[in-house]
């Protein structure tokens, strides 16, 4: 028997969990045809890859990126695919582009997600050819996919469509019949089609970009009772997922959130919830997620908490950044869009007063911590408070640290970098979190946030903590459970053909130098984008500890680098919820792909 490839002497998972063992496994025709503990045959073989030492893992899954802009214009999306991601997920959020055009995508997707606006209304103008989700689905595999897709429908997305931006994002407007039913048909298209469900929104500081409908929150915050219920009507008839993120400062909607899980008299609602955070603003809200989805789930609901599995580290040029939107003050400034407006806002005393007011209040649900002793200024042209708190200037300064923050901004504009860590600084509590059954790990927020954070990595970061544990004697759970969580466990949960690496699985492999899980995986990178017209923005930049990446059985990173393949034919594919994905062929997916 020949084989396309052969991966020998790695220490295979499987993504079960299951014990892992030194095998050689052999590809072909885009599935994992063989795991052998003996030595495989080579011959007529043309790529062998020596793996002793190493691990041999399933592709890891990302269930929550913003990539829907980038996908369309840099489909390889490799800054997943280097860090071992072979399946991401796009339309979270509530935010997707099946239905909307490019200027409401604009006004919903830059803002919220960071991406500037105008890049994305080029994106979707430029590469929009479908008309519905089926037609979505086939323009993406038409495209040179790097990893492989799969997708939510965003609620917001259909309730701009059906009603038209200014009317969805209006209170007390409500669809009319024919509107409702409209959206009704479109979210029944999209499962029909294999979106794994729909990604709805309530939280209240996600604001609308644009000048027509500016500052309002998402159209699915608008969204009534009757219309939510029967949208997830249909969820619950087909077993597919609602995810979703609550208003967090209204404890009588998170309530409802968790308990609409639950299946009596009807079937479960499958809820993915945004999401479990070790909030330093809040240090003991953590303390009730875990328990609080095991009681849902023991009582008959399928639900599950998202959760970032490393700190929640973000940067910020001047002071766009999205935790402003949470409070009055802040808001008002991102509400301006013109540079010299927003000055003048900031200089204004009665303004700043506002500002000191909100952010001395400890009142009420945040999530910022709002502490500006705790964000470090790492950039500026004044040398003199690099490396400085901002709370450490205003000592210097003799001033409010609200005073000093707001006088660098003025001076500097977006030539002053920060940053501070808003969650998930405590090393104990990300061990717990990481092996609780209500939690999902994911959320990395890939593809948006492009100047503020950088988590492609998350999974890497993950084993290193796992493995760092168990090597000083004080394991928190075993790296076949981390690989488990990581792959297998989320593809079984969403209903989709990834995250194992059996015999007839198809050969998505991240081959992984243990030895390299190191201090490489928190140091800071940059890296222009090409279809954002150069943009600078956050990476993460390991290539030594990722050896091989392969999708469908095709390498697409190898030592650190794309192949030849990656961006000029397409390894990864569409993954339709509750359907086997044949392989692909590799003779007829030569795609010239021109941005």
């Amino acid at each position: 028997m020949t084989y396309d490839t052969i991966i020998r002497g790695g220490r295979w998972f499987d993504g079960t969990g299951a014990p892992s063992a030194v095998r050689d496994i052999g590809i072909r025709n885009g599935h994992v045809a063989a795991i052998s503990a003996e030595a495989l045959d080579d011959s007529g073989c043309p790529q062998i890859l020596d793996a002793a030492g190493k691990w041999v893992l399933p592709g890891l899954l990302d269930i929550h990126t913003h990539y829907d802009i980038e996908v369309l214009g840099l489909p390889a999306l490799p800054e997943s695919l280097r860090h071992g991601v072979t399946t991401v997920m796009v339309g979270s959020c509530s935010l997707s582009t099946v239905h909307v055009d490019g200027t409401e995508a604009g006004d919903l997707f830059g803002r919220v997600e960071a991406i500037p606006r105008q890049f994305v209304i080029d994106a979707v103008d430029r590469h929009k050819t479908w008309t519905g989700a089926e037609e979505y689905v086939q323009a993406l595999e038409s495209l040179p996919l790097g990893p492989n897709v799969a997708a939510f429908i965003g609620h917001s997305d259909m309730r701009t469509k059906v009603m038209g931006l200014d009317r969805a994002t209006r209170r007390r407007r409500r669809p009319t019949r024919g509107e409702q039913s409209e959206m009704e048909r479109m979210l029944t298209e999209a499962l029909d089609a294999g979106f794994v469900g729909m990604s709805s929104q309530q939280l209240l500081f996600d604001k609308i970009d644009g000048e027509a409908c500016r500052s309002r929150t998402l159209p699915s915050t608008y969204a009534g009772p009757r219309e939510l219920r029967r949208l997830k009507s249909l969820l619950r008839r087909t077993g597919r997922v609602l995810q979703s993120g609550p208003d967090i400062a209204n404890p009588l909607n998170l309530g409802s959130q968790l308990a609409q899980s639950l299946g009596v008299l009807r079937n479960p609602l499958k809820t993915s919830l945004l999401s479990a955070a070790d909030i330093k603003a809040n240090p003991h809200a953590v303390k009730v997620l875990g328990p609080l989805a095991r009681m849902v789930n023991a009582m008959g609901g399928n639900f599950r908490w998202q959760h970032l599995p490393v700190p929640f580290e973000v940067y910020a040029d001047g002071i766009d950044l999205v935790v402003f939107e949470e409070f009055g003050a802040g808001a008002a400034a991102l509400h301006l869009r013109d540079e010299v407006e927003r000055n003048e806002l900031l200089r204004d005393e009665a303004y700043r007063r506002q500002f000191r007011k909100d952010y001395e209040n400890r009142l009420g649900v945040r999530v910022w911590q709002r502490d500006f002793h705790d964000a470090e200024i790492v950039g500026c042209p004044d040398a003199t408070v690099v490396g400085k708190s901002f709370g450490q200037v205003a000592l210097d300064r003799g001033l409010h640290p609200v005073d000093a923050f707001l006088d660098l901004v003025l001076a500097h504009g977006r030539d002053l970098r920060w940053r501070t860590t808003i969650s998930n600084h405590r090393p104990e509590v990300l061990k717990k979190l990481a092996r609780d059954p209500g939690i999902q790990l994911g959320f990395s927020d890939a593809g948006a946030h492009l100047r503020n954070m950088a988590f492609y990595n998350m999974g890497l970061r993950l084993l290193r903590h796992v493995r760092d544990a168990h090597n000083a004697g004080r394991p928190f759970m075993t790296i076949e459970h981390a690989v488990h969580r990581l792959t297998g466990e989320l593809a079984d949960w969403y209903r989709l053909d990834a995250g194992h690496l059996r015999i007839g699985d198809r050969a998505d492999v991240v081959i992984i130098d243990p030895e390299r899980l190191d201090h490489s995986l928190e140091s800071y990178a940059e890296e222009a984008v090409d279809c954002y017209g150069g943009l600078s923005r956050m990476v993460n930049r390991n290539d030594d500890t990722v050896n091989a990446v392969f999708v469908g059985g095709r390498a697409v990173f190898l030592d650190g680098r794309p192949t030849d393949l990656l961006g000029r034919q397409r390894t990864g594919r569409f993954l339709r919820a509750a359907h086997r994905s044949p392989a692909l062929s590799s003779g007829t997916e030569d795609l010239a792909h021109v941005n």
